[in-house]
């Protein structure tokens, strides 16, 4: 972690001299109605993330405590006493509200919001139930409320509907809400002693938060905790936008159980993204365990894991498991310099070490470069000769009693291709691990390049840890290797992500292409198409298909083979038939007329004897010698439509060798889909195999995604399999398709 209050790691940090809080934003109430005229896509989605205005939120002129009391015993006066004393501390005027008091804690007591002596920004509700306040606050006009109270959605049906209830009556109030089954995070005490970039926080659950509020203790400073509970209202999106404009923000920590709606995450997320913010979530629900205890917690629908992951990746939220990966990583981010390099030293005083903390890193995806000859000769002045000082650096014991050791830091440090350096101190070892942590501190603040140490004993109470390492702003320092590792890629990759970042929302489509009408007038509401019907969807869209003919009889069959060409591929068409190659209703490779006279009785008797009603049968040209792949469209309950490539043919059920992606996205994220396959190499060409057509298989890929933008919720499904990817040059067939209809 990183340590201490002197300074800030950051010396480019966004130069803002507004306070956060004081240059508010508009509220917006909904998604819909922050959209003006060209801030929608094709399908009527907004296309930037509302920036509520919660600045009277955090910082309230007036607050409102509905149920206080100040009777021994009873959980509101606890709760009542601690806002008193947050209220002091932001400088807001506290007035307590109760129907049977004429004072709390000294303070006057209005009997209800009606009474109140003035309009107060944040009315804090400790009440059972919140719904028959929120009709009072809207007539005062009170702009933002907490509900602390349980037993909505978390609970079940029951609880979903009176929660459902609340939410309608807040969206018809104008007002604000954070909860229900919300806590006093967001009125923690903060410290003030801390300087350099702020972590925020956000989580459902508010325990889950204390890891990363310590990090205080160890010199890291937190300027916001939002605790969203069941997100009636308020939402992590909101605060994500939020936070992204704060300038003393320098990261956002996130611990999510299930999202609200996938679309306003996405869009916060580009609205971090522009601002350069990092946002590190841990986002439960890998596991069918994880989903089914989220979904009991907070009431919200968790999400294909699979989706809410390349989701994330798209818009640079950086997904950690754990909470130590949580607080380490936000901490980094918050506030390390821009890397000046993308290469990692590693520099030990044990080979053992050295190797095995470069093993992890490599293997997680760092880059180890190996040191040039002439920077190893320099290094072997102060190091002996017998010591590999390649990449890991030994040293053989760090130089205690002379500058030596501060040469052989700084003349790493010197390298072009060094970024990061990281020293792993497996343990306590006087005054070797003294004088080495302290060389490493003093180097530290020489340089913009980044320094690391994993201080390993499990004690941590040395002087060395406690002083030296956790009074630097300038050393980022961790506990364990993995911690370690997992923060230093983020960090690299979240910055090689931002220089490069251009948002998707920005170039998706506003308006219908010719296309879309060519494919509205073939959609069949409530049906599956036939796979003729299918390809005719997929050439609206300039989806090459094969040369094919539908046909009722084997004249007509034998006709169309001539036209199309011999060899022939016949299949059976149908609106409800999806799986024709197990019924035996597909028929490759027929080179004559007879052969194509019997395909066509065998195939439509198969189908009278299944019962499979057809619109008839398939002649079609046939493709061979390319790789299968497979790239479809299904819609998700958090995100909508979502696109899907894969290895085709019977692969995609054997091997689930495919990769996920939310529109919209650009054609650095369809490339990037390619490389994330396993079998990614059929695509190079493999045992003599020549190159396929990256390029056509890229823009089938974008060319679904228009599809899956316009057609929106209609198209409920699209499946081309195999879509037969050529040589070089020579593009790509889509030779079978299902679609279904909304």
């Amino acid at each position: 972690m990183l340590g201490s209050t002197h300074g800030t790691l950051t010396t480019d940090f966004r130069a803002r001299v507004v306070a956060c809080g004081e240059e508010p934003h508009a509220i917006v109430r909904s998604m819909a109605a922050a959209a003006t005229e060209g801030d929608l896509d094709v399908s009527g989605r907004p296309l930037h993330a509302p920036v509520p205005d919660l600045d009277r939120f955090f910082r309230p002129q007036s607050v409102a405590v509905i149920g206080a009391s100040d009777s021994e015993g009873r959980p509101n006066t606890g709760i009542t006493r601690q806002l008193i004393a947050w209220a002091e501390r932001v400088g807001a005027r506290l007035h307590p509200v109760h129907p049977t008091r004429k004072s709390v804690f000294g303070l006057p007591c209005a009997p209800s919001v009606a009474d109140l002596p003035e309009q107060v920004d944040l009315a804090v509700l400790l009440v059972g139930d919140p719904l028959p306040v929120i009709e009072e606050l809207a007539q005062a006009k009170v702009r933002f409320a907490v509900a602390f109270a349980s037993g909505f959605a978390e609970t079940g049906e029951e609880g979903a509907a009176a929660q459902a209830r609340l939410a309608a009556a807040v969206e018809r109030s104008g007002l604000r809400l954070l909860g229900p089954n919300t806590n006093l995070n967001a009125f923690e005490k903060f410290r003030d002693d801390l300087d350099g970039p702020a972590i925020a926080l956000i989580t459902q659950s508010g325990h889950q938060g204390r890891p990363v509020y310590t990090l205080q203790e160890l010199g890291i400073r937190l300027s916001h905790w939002a605790p969203t509970g069941n997100e009636a209202d308020l939402e992590t999106a909101d605060f994500i936008s939020y936070f992204s404009q704060c300038p003393e923000v320098g990261a956002i920590a996130c611990y999510v159980e299930g999202l609200k709606n996938g679309r306003s995450f996405l869009l916060a997320a580009d609205r971090a993204a522009r601002a350069g913010v990092p946002v590190v979530a841990v986002k439960v629900g890998r596991t069918e365990t994880g989903a089914r205890m989220a979904a009991s917690h907070t009431g919200k629908l968790t999400g294909a894991d699979q989706v809410v992951d390349a989701a994330m990746r798209q818009f640079g939220v950086i997904r950690v498991d754990g909470l130590d990966e949580l607080q380490d990583t936000a901490a980094l981010l918050a506030r390390a310099r821009k890397p000046q390099a993308d290469g990692v030293v590693v520099y030990s005083i044990s080979g053992g070490t050295g190797a095995h903390f470069s093993d992890l890193a490599t293997g997680a995806g760092l880059t180890l470069p190996t040191l040039s000859e002439e920077k190893q000769r320099e290094l072997h002045q102060w190091i002996p000769d017998y010591l590999n000082v390649a990449n890991p650096v030994d040293n053989g014991g760090h130089p205690v009693g002379d500058w030596r050791g501060r040469k052989i830091i700084d003349a790493i440090l010197a390298d072009p291709e060094v970024g990061v350096l990281i020293c792993p101190i497996t343990g306590p070892f006087p005054p070797m691990s003294d004088r080495l942590a302290q060389d490493l501190v003093d180097a530290a603040e020489t340089t913009d390049k980044l320094v690391c140490v994993v201080w390993g004993s499990p004690v941590g109470t040395e002087e060395a840890y406690r002083t030296t390492l956790l009074g630097s702003s300038r050393v980022a320092t961790f506990r364990t290797f993995g911690n370690c590792i997992t923060a230093v890629k983020a960090y690299l990759d979240h910055h090689r992500f931002a220089a490069s970042y251009r948002s998707p929302f920005d170039e998706a489509p506003r308006t219908p292409s010719p296309s879309f009408r060519k494919a509205q007038a073939l959609m069949r509401p409530g049906q599956q198409l036939s796979e003729h019907a299918a390809k005719q969807l997929l050439r609206a869209y300039g989806i090459r298909v094969p040369r094919e003919q539908l046909v009722t009889s084997a004249a007509a069959a034998v006709r169309a083979a001539g036209l199309v060409g011999y060899p022939v591929v016949m299949k059976a068409s149908g609106a409800r038939l999806a799986h024709k190659t197990e019924l035996g209703l597909v028929k490759v490779g027929l080179t004559s007329a007879s052969q194509v006279r019997d395909a066509y009785r065998e195939l439509t008797d198969i189908a009278r004897y299944e019962g499979v009603e057809l619109d008839g049968i398939l002649v079609c040209q046939m493709v061979e010698r390319g790789v299968e792949m497979m790239v479809g469209v299904t819609q998700d309950a958090l995100f909508g439509p979502t696109v899907t490539v894969g290895l085709g043919g019977v692969l995609v059920e054997v091997l689930h060798d495919a990769a996920v992606r939310v529109p919209p996205f650009g054609e650095d994220q369809a490339r990037s889909m390619l490389t994330e396959l396993r079998g990614r190499a059929l695509l190079e060409g493999v045992r003599g195999g020549s190159p396929v057509d990256v390029d056509a298989l890229v823009e089938v890929v974008l060319r679904v995604q228009r599809m899956a933008l316009e057609l929106g919720d209609d198209l409920a499904e699209l499946d081309i399999n195999p879509l037969m990817v050529l040589g070089r040059g020579q593009g790509a067939v889509a030779l079978d398709a299902l679609a279904v209809c909304r």
